[in-house]
């Protein structure tokens, strides 16, 4: 049901259908000429099996239903018919048109174009005469059953079964040249256009002259309908039976036509009529198929022409661009024929070598062929001439430039059914090439046989039951011609060989080898002594492979032996060499590491494993590398991140790696050590190997730290000392005056306090307070003007220079504390004058206290140093991240010190400095943490004299 409801006709379709059938109806009614008879033509047939022959039978139930609701319709319209008889008689129709359309279906290959004098044929039989039975049979046998028009079955089913034979014939090539046509345009020229309107015009003069009574005989239409058949095939035909049609209705409906007449012989004339017309239709169709055929026929032959035409332009084509040279002989010999390949070649023709007195054959051989080949050539020819059997030769022909080329030359006859020779074929192909690849192919054999004996291997050869069958040059020189050539009776060739020439230690495995091979086929390969002719033997590895034809038989056992005894000593030097490294790495008393490209360690020596307490594979399989788990595990905590990113920067560089850290030892005591690692490259520079090595430096570096404690406490005594010699120096120079002020201060206020006052002495003591005063100053300025006569030293350098020489003096102090000096320094900075060293102690002055302000840090001990221009002044910062700064003004004061053995004048000596430069020293708090000492130097243009 699916298939059917799938399988629909489009609306339109069906809508054009059932409009059609409806017209059908009303043109049958109209030719019902013979009262009482009913229909004498049923065009509704023709298009009804049309239809169906050219539809799917899924849709046939579609177009039975459309039929049927159009035959309903036509009855209300034109035919009166009882319901149900109406019914019947279309029953009788769908019937009709269903047998017909399936029978011609079955018989004729879709789609149904009506192109053969068969398929007409087979159309008319079925479709015409078969399928009309059944709607004549039904049809009359319901008029008879409902007596309608009075008529019995007898009478109206010969009038039925013709005039639906005569509706399927006229009606059904037209709807099946239209439908197949309907997309497509007529493709027809200007000159069948205009014999097509000729046509018409007399087809319908003759027809209206025929059918209106002015010419007696009607089937004198015959001829321009048979002229349509035969020029426009089924077009034509189905267009003339539509016309005749049409104008046999018009004349017959308005009583001008022959078939009309008094109603006595009215069913005569409706006999004739429907004859006429099916006659009419039978001849047009039988006439346009067999037109048909033979147009086909002439175009089968047409085409066949053309396909030899070029099947022989192709064969001559062939001829001449086969790549060979080809010619065709006479029984006698005598040649006739050259393909376009070999005039080219000759640059004559077949005739162009004919000599008077010489026949043809002889001419052309002793023009075109070398004169060392002629003879034998012409010879040739003759004795296959005589015997009639074919001939191949060799020889060389003259080509048109002059240049005589090796060619291939084979001679065939061609023989009669009676197996005499007609023709004698020669074909010859140019192998002047190939000559000359054989001769060069010769050559390269003596030089690869020249290879074979002078190559620096011994060579030989066994067949599959492992008999020697060759030996190399090199080989019988090695071993000796004696050797070579020794027969044993008894004895298999190979097995007298090795009893001969090899090892008495190794004959018994080399001979398992051999045999071993030769029964599985396996490579062979063995290591063994070999007797020289000298009698010395000498070490040699033997190897052979197998030779294989195309069925994977062994046909030859191909062997290479190589003399090895010198390498073998090498290699044993190097082994004995490799184990006394070996050692040396194993004993000596240092930590050796061996690490991958990437870090990765892949071997320790015994003194590193000692000391961690691990082996490397432990720590494997952690979800660590073996880098990151040996440096977690071992490293001290505060020095593990600045361990990293140091190896870090050589992994990324290849730069050798060096500094000192903490390792944990396998009993948990952290020990210091200094690690040491470079890259070992190969020859193209690429980095293969990590060396690394570590020294216990632990008792270097405590002792280090003592002398610097030591050396220290004895700087603090020195400063305390010269503090105290320097304050004694001042309080010497500074007391007489103070205490001159003293004395006349009091001497002052006494003459003051007096009753009455003393003004004239208290103002003669002020003088004296005022010149003690000065006197003071005087000494406190003789003691800056120390410091000032260097002030004056001053040249012109960059300040970022100072500061990195700064920088690399406090490195160590800087890794002693574990802290890291940042530097940012704005590149270009201009020139200044400044006095170096001056310079240089307050950087160093403010970096160390930077790093002493950060003891208590637990992390991050960074000191940021920073450098650049602002305006007409170079401003450096140097900043911490200790406890910060409590007074930051405070404490540039002389003898003040937040430090428990400061002095508090470090920072007092620094802000001198600096002013004595033109510049300015502060500090500033940072957040959340730390302090920042910032002084400035104006940018000079040139330096102090």
């Amino acid at each position: 049901m699916m298939s059917v409801w799938s399988h629909r006709p489009k609306l339109l379709h069906l809508g054009f259908f059932v409009a059609a059938y409806v017209l059908a109806c009303g043109f049958a009614q109209s030719l019902a000429i013979v009262p009482g008879t009913g229909i004498s033509i049923w065009p509704a047939s023709g298009l009804f099996i049309a239809t169906l022959i050219l539809s799917s039978g899924y849709s046939w139930p579609w177009w039975v239903l459309g039929g049927c609701l159009a035959e309903m319709f036509s009855n209300v319209l034109w035919f009166h018919s009882p319901p149900v008889a109406a019914f019947l008689i279309y029953v009788g129709n769908a019937l009709e048109a269903l047998v017909g359309a399936w029978l011609v279906n079955r018989v004729l290959t879709r789609p149904v174009r009506l192109e053969s004098l068969q398929e007409v044929l087979a159309f008319v039989a079925l479709g015409a005469g078969v399928a009309p039975i059944v709607s004549a049979t039904v049809g009359s046998a319901t008029l008879a059953w409902f007596s309608i028009l009075s008529q019995s079955f007898l009478t109206a089913w010969p009038l039925w079964w013709i005039g639906d034979a005569t509706g399927v014939l006229i009606v059904a090539p037209l709807a099946l040249v239209v439908l197949h046509n309907w997309r497509g345009r007529p493709q027809l020229s200007t000159t069948q256009w205009m014999e097509a309107c000729v046509l018409g015009l007399i087809f319908l003069a003759i027809a209206a002259l025929s059918l209106s009574g002015y010419l007696p005989f009607a089937y004198i239409i015959m001829p321009p309908l048979l002229w349509a058949a035969v020029r426009f095939e089924f077009k034509g035909a189905a267009v003339s039976l539509v016309l005749l049609a049409l104008i046999t209705a018009i004349f017959t409906i308005t009583g001008a036509s022959q078939f009309a007449g008094d109603p006595e012989a009215q069913k005569h004339k409706q006999i004739m009529l429907q004859l006429f017309l099916a006659i009419s239709a039978l001849s047009a169709l039988i006439v346009a198929a067999i037109s048909r055929q033979h147009q086909l026929a002439v175009l089968s032959l047409r085409q066949s022409v053309e396909a030899l035409r070029e099947r022989e332009r192709e064969l001559s084509q062939l001829v001449d661009m086969v790549p060979a040279q080809i010619r065709r002989l006479t029984p006698t010999g005598e040649p006739v024929f050259f393909n376009k390949r070999l005039i080219d070649f000759f640059g004559l023709d077949v005739g162009d070598m004919d000599q008077p007195g010489v026949s043809r054959l002889s001419a052309v051989i002793h023009t075109l062929v070398h004169p060392d080949d002629a003879p034998r050539l012409l010879q040739t020819v003759h004795r296959s001439l005589v015997s009639g059997d074919p001939f191949s030769i060799k020889y060389r022909m003259r080509r048109f430039d002059g240049a005589y080329r090796w060619v291939d030359g084979r001679a065939e006859p061609l023989r009669d059914q009676n197996g005499t020779i007609t023709q004698w074929y020669v074909i010859s192909v140019d192998i002047d090439d190939e000559m000359r690849a054989q001769e060069a192919l010769r050559e390269r054999e003596r030089e690869l046989s020249q290879l074979v004996d002078m190559v620096p291997s011994l060579l030989w050869r066994l067949d599959p039951d492992g008999t020697p069958t060759f030996f190399n040059q090199r080989l019988i020189d090695f071993l000796g011609l004696d050797i070579i050539d020794m027969e044993t009776p008894g004895v298999s060739r190979l097995a007298a060989l090795i009893e001969a020439a090899v090892h008495p230690d190794d004959a018994a495995g080399l001979t398992e080898a051999l045999r071993l091979s030769l029964a599985t086929g396996e490579r062979f390969s063995k290591q063994y002594r070999l007797r020289r002719a000298d009698g010395v033997y000498r070490w040699v590895r033997g190897s052979a492979e197998p030779l294989r034809d195309e069925n994977g038989r062994i046909i030859q056992w191909y062997g290479l032996t190589h003399d090895i005894d010198d390498q073998l000593r090498i290699e044993e030097e190097l082994r004995e060499r490799e184990r006394s490294l070996w050692q040396i790495v194993e004993t000596l008393p240092a930590m050796i590491d061996c690490a991958a490209p990437d870090g990765e360690p892949v071997y320790r020596n015994p003194q590193l494993r000692d000391f961690l307490g691990y082996k490397l594979e432990e720590l494997d399989g952690k979800g660590k590398t073996r880098l990151d788990g040996t440096l977690d595990a071992g490293v001290h905590p505060d020095d593990v991140a600045s361990v990293k990113l140091d190896y870090a920067h050589s992994l990324r560089t290849g730069e050798p790696y060096a500094r000192r850290h903490r390792l944990r030892r396998f009993d948990g005591e952290y020990r210091w050590v200094e690690t040491r690692a470079a890259p070992m490259r190969n020859a193209e520079g690429v980095i293969v190997q990590w060396n690394v090595i570590c020294l216990d430096i632990d008792g270097e570096v405590r002792a280090e730290e003592d002398l610097r404690q030591a050396r220290e406490g004895l700087a603090r005594a020195s400063q305390v000392a010269s503090l105290a010699e320097l304050s004694a120096s001042i309080a010497h120079e500074v007391n007489q005056p103070l205490a001159a002020v003293v004395a006349n201060s009091h001497a002052c206020q006494r003459w003051l306090m007096a009753e009455p006052p003393n003004m004239e002495r208290a103002q003669r003591t002020v003088e004296r307070i005022i010149r003690d005063a000065n006197s003071a100053a005087d000494v406190v300025s003789r003691i800056r003007a120390l410091f000032k006569q260097s002030a004056d030293r001053k040249i012109q350098t960059t300040l970022s220079g100072i500061i990195e020489e700064a920088r690399n003096l406090m490195a160590d102090e800087a890794w002693r504390r574990r802290a890291r000096i940042d530097l940012a320094v704005d590149a270009n900075l201009p020139f200044i004058a400044i006095d170096r060293i001056q310079i240089q102690q307050v950087l160093i002055n403010l970096i160390r206290n930077g790093i002493e302000a950060m003891d208590a840090t637990a992390d991050d001990r960074i000191v940021g140093i920073r450098a650049h221009q602002v305006g007409n002044l170079l401003q450096t910062e140097i900043s911490d991240r200790g406890q910060g700064i409590e007074f930051p003004e405070k404490i540039f004061e002389p003898f003040f010190t937040t430090k428990e053995t400061g002095m508090g004048m470090g920072l007092a000596i620094c802000r001198s400095i600096v002013e004595l430069h033109g510049g300015r020293l502060w500090a500033e708090k940072n957040k959340p943490r730390g302090a920042t000492l910032v002084f400035t130097l104006p940018i000079e243009t040139g330096a102090a004299p």
